[in-house]
């Protein structure tokens, strides 16, 4: 219940804050009410200076309440029921999986403290090499070295329309 009520706080001061930033005016309004552009200080509700005031000061502490709320929710949601313990911390579906028992050395037997790594052997022999293929035989000229491979003429194909005649 006490959530709730925060929550509601919560975000009737950050609506509220919202609202107070964008009733007040800039620093460079000032500068044309001057010059008789609009508004000038005759259309101020609290005064020629205490809506800045008013205004100010209640974005103030709205945002320290905002803040406020901010950090203790923020706190309760780390640390539920109080506090965090171990056991109830959420894993998710890592939670889940079982825990597998760390392998043990027998009684006798002392573990080694370095890791023995076989050395790596160079094959005996290089590898064999595949000999290049036989051309194939074709009826036109053979290829001369250094010329491009030759490529057979494309056949005519006989259209749907032709075949009606």
């Amino acid at each position: 219940m006490l959530l709730i009520f925060v929550n509601v706080i919560f975000v009737l001061s950050a609506v509220a804050m919202t609202v107070l930033i964008l009733l007040q005016q800039g620093s460079g309004a000032d500068a044309g009410s001057g010059f008789g552009g609009g508004g000038g200080a005759s259309a101020t509700v609290f005064g020629a200076r205490g809506s800045a005031n008013f205004l100010s000061k209640a974005t103030k502490w709205l945002a320290v309440v905002f803040f406020a709320i901010s950090l203790g929710l923020s706190w309760y949601a780390s640390h539920p029921n109080g506090s965090a313990k171990a056991s109830n911390v959420n894993l998710g579906i890592m939670g889940q999986a079982p825990v597998a028992p760390a392998p043990q050395a027998p009684a006798g037997l002392a573990p080694a403290t370095t890791p023995q790594v076989p050395a790596p052997s160079a094959p005996a022999t290089a590898p064999a090499i595949p000999a290049p293929m036989a051309p194939a035989a074709s009826s036109q000229a053979p290829a001369t070295q250094g010329s491009a491979p030759a490529i057979p003429a494309p056949q005519p194909v006989a259209s749907p329309a032709s075949s009606r005649k």
